[in-house]
């Protein structure tokens, strides 16, 4: 596209936008995107030479001029307040455009930095009459910067930014570019993977679950150039504004930026976020809000960012840039991998200019309205059906979430999660929050909880054996009425306040929503505890990213997991350590995530070989299907434990294709491959047990050899599999007999094999190098007289012919 196609473009969404505000209403927003119209078509016309179409163009640029001086002198004193607030706005945006170049240029980026100063200088030389003083100093060192660069490096012309936020590539060109830029998924692991890239299937798979209600998310790229935070008019998302909640339509006035709301907005006040600022209000989304306390937490305790540092644009050492253009970008952790999410920078209101979304307490800063509102745009909207904070806060760091259930867990054990949670909290390993369940009304007053509500965990201590965490609502209002609350004068001594730093006297003053409560006591009204552990604990990784089509396989796997998924992990040596197993499902829709059918899990088998049944061998490892869309399991390794294993994917009742990311984490080096069948020849034959050739199992040897018989001719050595199907209320079994082998020097490895006990349904036989010759078949149910259909499936490495005899 050419410079004046760019510019012309640019012309024709500013005079959209300024008939917009013209018919609404808005003489003084509508003005100035009529003088901006008018000034890019001028532009427009120094390029192009079609004298018909210079014409008609500037008519079109003096029209526009014309309406826009019409609509000023219908408002003189609004104008000048307009005026002076515009050259603020002005103002800011030019000082931010200086300091983008002025970054990439110590940073030693000299092609961005020539190309920014340009951008800067472009933009800047628009409104002459703000160039003076500071910006004026300014500018003129930045154009001398820029021909100083430009003498190491060929003139370039500056390109025009665009105010159209739809990608200038297909999806999927755009999709393959961003993965292609991502580095291989193996970090610091001995692999099967050369690391050289994904392959197709993962691609397809990444590709396809990019697509979330409705709108593109495509892979996060390292920061660079390539994502432009400055436009030419103030930046508004493509994608329009985000539904609202049902709470949000009452009272919703309008959306505004944040200028309109402070006088000096940024992202985060101070050097961290402070937790106790956050405060949500109307959309359900408490999980997610008690994410960010506890991120915000981390942040301040360890001076290491996690939540803010995902906002761009940022400084060289991640610190989120307030953009007067309204644009943002954030990176989230989203269906395997991390993605980008593009918003603007408006937010609801109500009419007495009340935030309708979360946010801080402080009302210069927007950190946690930005996150969620990109958070809310993946998932549908501000209308959220509710989540928990393990999916919320993997999202927003990518952390490895983990569940431990507190009640009908007959596995809980209230000491060890203790001291597990009390310590690893305390090296900033893991961030915690809990929820309650279900709770009357009669617990929920006489308590302060809140029934199926997310409590953020800010901190855990022992004090003379009595163990205490503290929380906060996320609501920054209603606590804990019980135990060490502030309203129980008699535990609360004064060694207590001291060693906590808490004084229950002064916090019952003022609800800020945070409270101490006893451990036992939370075990008495909450659920569920959910860790999102960090993944820097583990110097290895590995992820694979696959699909499973409803087709294949049985609906259920209770007899068979033949079709399932599998995986071989691989963990060399002899020493101790640990793997972490992260199943994750994608997931493309709303509707899914809010009432979640599919339940996954994973099986863990010892061998490293592939696995027919779901409990012969028993699992090592026998995973509980849940709804949620990550599931966790771990291997502890110890000296002789065993070093090869089999991963199975299940899911309870499939009917749909799933998409899903395999994550493993380790302390020491691994492989993790996908278990591929050797078979490349496939044939199937339907048979049935009925009246004579109903024969029984050879305990029945006078009618035994009545049951039907089958033949396989191989034409070289093959790895043979053969599965029998039949009636789940019948137990069944195949034998299988060598009666010819094409090469008489090869001896047999046997003369006749079976499939082992009986099993219901469902049965196999699998025989590794099998010499070129004759098999015969005979599938039989266990007793005589059982009549029914069944499938014979015969896979093979090599050619064969297959029939029956």
């Amino acid at each position: 596209m050419s410079s004046s196609d760019i510019l012309l473009d640019n012309a024709i969404e500013a005079a959209k936008k300024a008939v917009q505000f013209d018919q609404q209403g808005e003489p003084n927003i509508s003005a100035y995107y009529y003088e901006s119209a008018s000034h890019l078509l001028h532009q427009v016309l120094s390029l192009i030479e079609d004298p018909n179409k210079s014409e008609s163009l500037k008519e079109k640029a003096i029209q526009y001029k014309s309406r826009a001086d019409e609509l000023q002198n219908k408002v003189p004193l609004e104008s000048k307040i307009i005026d002076e607030d515009t050259n603020t706005s002005r103002l800011k945006q030019c000082h931010f455009l200086l300091n983008q170049a002025i970054d990439e240029d110590e940073a030693g980026d000299k092609e961005d930095a020539i190309e920014l100063y340009a951008k800067a200088i472009e933009y800047i030389t628009k409104f002459p009459d703000l160039m003076q003083g500071d910006l004026k100093s300014l500018t003129l060192q930045a154009l001398d910067r820029a021909e100083e660069l430009k003498g190491i490096k060929k003139e370039i012309t500056p390109p025009v930014s665009s105010p159209d936020t739809s990608p200038t590539k297909p999806i999927q060109q755009q999709f393959t570019t961003n993965i292609i830029s991502q580095p291989r998924k193996v970090h610091n692991v001995s692999s099967t993977s050369d690391g050289s890239g994904y392959t197709d299937e993962e691609k397809f798979v990444l590709l396809h679950t990019s697509k979330i209600n409705g709108r593109d998310y495509v892979p996060f790229m390292s920061i660079d150039l390539s994502e432009r935070f400055q436009y030419s008019i103030p930046f508004s998302d493509k994608d329009g504004h985000l539904m609202l909640a049902p709470k949000q339509r009452r009272d919703f006035y309008k959306f505004v930026r944040p200028e309109e709301l402070c006088e000096e907005p940024c992202i985060v006040y101070g050097s961290y976020p402070n937790y106790l600022s956050i405060k949500q209000t109307v959309i359900s989304d408490c999980s997610f809000v008690a994410s960010l306390a506890v991120s915000a937490s981390y942040e301040n305790r360890f001076g290491r960012k996690l939540v803010t540092a995902i906002i761009y644009p940022q400084t060289k050492d991640k610190r989120p840039l307030y953009n007067p253009f309204g644009k943002y970008m954030i990176k989230l952790h989203i269906n395997g991998i991390p993605r980008k999410v593009i918003i603007d920078d408006s937010l609801p209101i109500d009419k007495y200019g009340r935030l309708l979304c979360s946010y801080s307490a402080n009302k210069n800063e927007f950190w946690i309205s930005l996150l969620e509102k990109a958070y809310m745009k993946v998932m549908g909207g501000y209308d959220f059906p509710g989540s928990n904070s393990n999916i919320d806060l993997h999202a927003l760091t990518g952390w490895i979430p983990e569940r431990a259930s507190i009640k009908n867990n007959p596995e809980f054990n209230k000491d060890a999660l203790f001291q597990k949670i009390e310590s690893r909290l305390a090296k900033g390993d893991v961030l915690v929050t809990v929820a309650t369940g279900e709770l009357s009304d009669i617990e929920a007053q006489r308590s302060g909880l809140v029934p199926t509500h997310a409590y953020a965990v800010m901190d855990v201590q022992t004090v003379d054996g009595v163990r205490l965490f503290k929380l906060k609502n996320p609501w920054s209002h209603l606590r804990w009425r019980g135990n060490y609350s502030e309203l129980d004068t008699r535990r609360w001594t004064h060694e207590l306040q001291r060693r906590l730093n808490f004084d229950p006297s002064s916090a019952a003053q003022f609800d800020n929503g945070v409270f101490w409560i006893d451990y036992d006591s939370l075990l008495s009204f909450y659920d569920v505890f959910y860790m999102n552990w960090n993944p820097d604990l583990f110097g290895h990784t590995y992820c694979i990213h696959q699909s499973w089509n409803a087709g294949t396989g049985p609906v259920k796997d209770l007899y068979t997991i033949s079709s399932n998924p599998q995986f071989s992990l691989d963990i060399p040596g002899d020493t101790v350590g640990a793997v972490w197993l992260l199943l994750t499902r994608h997931i493309t829709d709303i509707d899914d995530f809010k009432d979640n059918k599919e339940y996954i899990t994973l099986f863990v088998y010892k061998g490293g070989r592939k696995v027919y049944y779901p409990f012969d061998p028993p699992p090592f490892i026998d995973g509980v299907k849940i709804n949620s869309p990550h599931y966790l399991c771990k291997i502890i390794l110890k000296p002789g434990s065993s070093r090869k294993y089999t991963v199975v994917v299940s899911q309870y009742e499939k009917s749909n294709t799933i998409y899903y990311s395999l994550r493993a984490y380790a302390t020491l080096p691994f492989t993790l491959a996908k278990i591929i069948d050797p078979y490349k020849y496939e044939q199937q034959i339907t048979g049935e047990w009925a009246g004579l050739s109903a024969g029984g199992c050879p305990n029945h040897p006078m009618t035994y050899p009545n049951n039907p018989k089958f033949v396989i001719d191989i034409d070289s050595d093959s790895n043979i599999l053969i599965e029998l199907k039949g009636p789940k209320q019948y137990q069944m079994g195949v034998e299988v007999l060598i009666q010819q082998v094409k090469d008489e020097t090869v001896t047999a490895p046997f003369r006749s094999t079976s499939s082992g006990s009986y099993r219901s349904g469902y049965v196999v036989l699998d025989l590794p190098v099998i010499p070129a010759g004759i098999l015969r078949i005979i599938p039989s149910t266990f007793k005589p007289q059982q009549e029914g259909p069944f499938i014979l499936n015969v896979k093979s490495s090599s050619k064969f012919k297959f029939f029956k005899a």
